[in-house]
């Protein structure tokens, strides 16, 4: 399909630099089938909106403080971490790389070195980080968290994003980029889908840095989908397809947890294990076996993501939800209010 075909014009006031507080407090809208009205609700509705028996699928990846600037003499270098590749060694997406070459030393300030080991294919390169303390020790030393680039192009992160770009459920080190769907999730929220009986289960997917990257391919076909790793315990799949066997609905909330979901589902619709990487790209005409619903952000035009909810839900569907959402002062992006799609 043509890139362009999910493309749409937002208003520069609707990206949202800050998320709402209290976090529940956010709005969001409901996309129900194919010709049902859009309703305006708000995150605080969840419980009403869903059935007892259905089940939230959280993503319980922590953001670590990705964002690095340094020297390689008197050059400046900045580097993004985007995924692990061992206990030392992370790839890394350079600023100003055509000044650095493999070999080179990185200062990074706060006694944290890392030397270039390699420049990949995607023109990213491998950083092996030096001395024996963790390199998570070394990050929250010397790094910053990795704000998407359209909050970061407008202002300064500071220390309150430390709190506000990691969710509730956040226990895995490994993203350089949060799980925004579950931003808008509170201890009272929570505890409100308890009462109403709907279930959690959590898997884990460190979000890459590739999630921002744009779609440089004019169609769909040609673009290389970023890899990530994930994982879905034993005791989790069987938990949900106990769960969808029983008549639930399994709701991915994010993005994230959709696509590991679907990453480690069968054809025959069954949730197995998986421990490893994914790069499944999700667009129109795919038949998805796992997730009966997404609760989810507003994306970015001509974004995998604008392509993964049309899929969900249909091209035109979603176009008309966005033109509704932007028409309406819904706020966008990683920092704004929410929608919960159910086809």
């Amino acid at each position: 399909m043509k890139v362009d075909l999910f493309d749409f014009e937002l208003p520069n006031e609707r990206i949202a630099l800050r998320p709402v507080r209290p976090r529940d407090a956010a709005r969001m809208l409901l996309v129900e089938g194919d010709t049902a009205p859009f309703r305006d609700c708000g995150v605080r509705d969840l419980p009403k909106l869903l059935r007892r028996g259905d089940v939230l699928v959280f993503n319980d990846t922590r953001v670590i403080p990705a964002q690095l600037e340094g020297r390689r003499g008197e050059a400046r270098i900045g580097a993004t971490l985007h995924k692990r590749v061992d206990l030392r060694r992370w790839q890394a997406f350079i600023r100003n790389a055509k000044r650095l070459k493999p070999g080179d030393r990185v200062e990074f300030g706060g006694g944290v070195e890392a030397v270039a080991e390699e420049r990949l294919p995607d023109g990213s390169f491998v950083l092996a980080f030096a001395g024996e303390e963790p390199v998570e020790v070394l990050l929250e030393r010397a790094g910053r968290m990795p704000l998407p680039p359209y909050i970061a192009g407008k202002r300064e992160t500071d220390a309150q994003d430390r709190e506000d770009y990691q969710t509730m459920f956040a226990a895995e080190d490994g993203a350089v980029a949060a799980p925004t769907a579950s931003l808008h999730f509170t201890p009272r929220l929570v505890a409100a889908l308890d009462e109403a009986g709907v279930g959690r289960e959590m898997l884990t997917l460190h979000v890459g840095a590739g999630t921002f990257l744009p779609v440089k391919a004019d169609d769909t076909d040609d673009h290389a989908m970023h890899s990530e790793w994930g994982r879905i315990e034993p005791e989790v799949a069987e938990r949900l397809n106990a769960a969808r066997e029983a008549g639930g609905r399994i709701i991915a909330v994010g993005t994230t947890s959709l696509r590991l979901l679907e990453s480690a589902t069968g054809e025959d619709g069954e949730i197995r294990p998986f421990a490893g990487d994914t790069d499944i790209f999700i667009t129109p005409g795919y038949t998805f076996r796992a997730v009966d619903g997404l609760m989810t952000n507003f994306h970015l035009p001509k974004s995998t993501l604008m392509m993964l909810v049309s899929a969900l839900m249909g091209r035109e569907r979603m176009m008309a939800a966005y033109a509704h959402a932007i028409a309406n002062e819904y706020r966008f992006y990683s920092y704004g209010d929410s929608s919960l799609l159910l086809p």
